[in-house]
């Protein structure tokens, strides 16, 4: 997804001037050429994370389309005052481009883990958010993006399913059942496709996360019959369970959240597959919980 980004964005650099791209060092190796060519639309801040929010704030002020990317930890946590302020408070439209997950680069320490970017973002009106499971989705998305005035994060990742879905705005419905609904978001589809492959339920796919499709949610909870719904997220547990509950306001459901624990800190880096399963984010981990949790 990250080779994906960096050359759909200077493609696009090549046939829009009012574009830009602001770096804080991170892929600047994957832009060298669009760089030499626009030199005076790519920049690399260096390692400032607040500046290149800050930054990316004041093109967008001055009608450009900036697109800020980083690490998710860096472009959203650290500098997540700035996204407050210098993006929302002032209505700037912007693209931010994540690459790493929630420990996609676990081996590089805690610094470089950031569960809790969509959590943040949420926090915020007005955003899209939008979560790929594939190189070829974030390709579309991104390209999606750039021509527009709105305020979009995008949060790619080195996990992949193992094929494209169609890009919409909508949950796409992949499977249908009736013991429960499950809702994939982004590269977790193909673990949820394979931990419920011997269960009678519906599975559901999101690539954009916010707006959540409430609409698509209720008519998944109708056709089923039973308001049991599962959350399987990459990020933080929870994210999105407010969003399920203000969907089935008038429906008694009840909601079972996957994703990444709230109850503990890992502390031994190890690798993602790792870290999934710790979080019970890994085939084994979905299964188990769909099943006791549909009983």
């Amino acid at each position: 997804m990250r080779d994906a980004f960096a050359e759909t964005i200077s493609r696009a650099l090549d046939t829009d001037p009012r574009l830009a791209l602001v770096l804080a060092d991170i892929s600047a190796d994957r832009i060298q050429q669009a760089a030499r060519r626009h030199p005076d639309r790519v920049i690399n801040v260096g390692i400032r994370e607040q500046l290149l929010i800050g930054v990316t704030g004041g093109l967008a002020l001055a009608g450009m389309r900036p697109v800020a990317h980083s690490f998710p930890p860096f472009l959203v946590e650290r500098a997540f005052e700035q996204i407050k302020l210098d993006l929302s408070h002032q209505d700037a439209g912007a693209v931010l481009v994540s690459w790493g997950g929630s420990y996609d680069i676990a081996d590089n320490g805690r610094t470089h883990m950031a569960p809790g970017d969509v959590a943040l973002m949420d926090t915020l009106p007005g955003w899209r958010i939008q979560v790929p499971g594939h190189p070829r989705e974030a390709a579309e998305l991104v390209s999606a993006a750039l021509p527009g005035e709105d305020s979009v994060y995008l949060r790619l990742s080195a996990q992949s399913n193992a094929q494209a879905r169609p890009v919409t705005p909508t949950l796409q419905v992949v499977r249908r059942g009736r013991e429960a609904v499950v809702v994939a978001v982004g590269p977790t589809l193909d673990r949820v496709l394979a931990a419920t492959a011997s269960m009678d339920v519906t599975v559901l796919y999101a690539s954009t996360v916010r707006p959540f499709d409430g609409a698509g949610l209720r008519a998944a909870v109708e056709f089923t019959g039973r308001a049991d719904v599962v959350l399987v997220e990459p990020y933080l547990a929870g994210t999105s369970t407010h969003c399920v509950a203000e969907a089935l306001l008038h429906v008694p459901h009840r909601v079972l959240a996957l994703g990444v624990r709230r109850d503990v800190e890992l502390r031994a880096y190890g690798e993602p597959a790792d870290h999934d399963a710790a979080h019970g984010l890994d085939v084994t981990g979905i299964a188990a919980a769909v099943h006791t949790f549909t009983g």
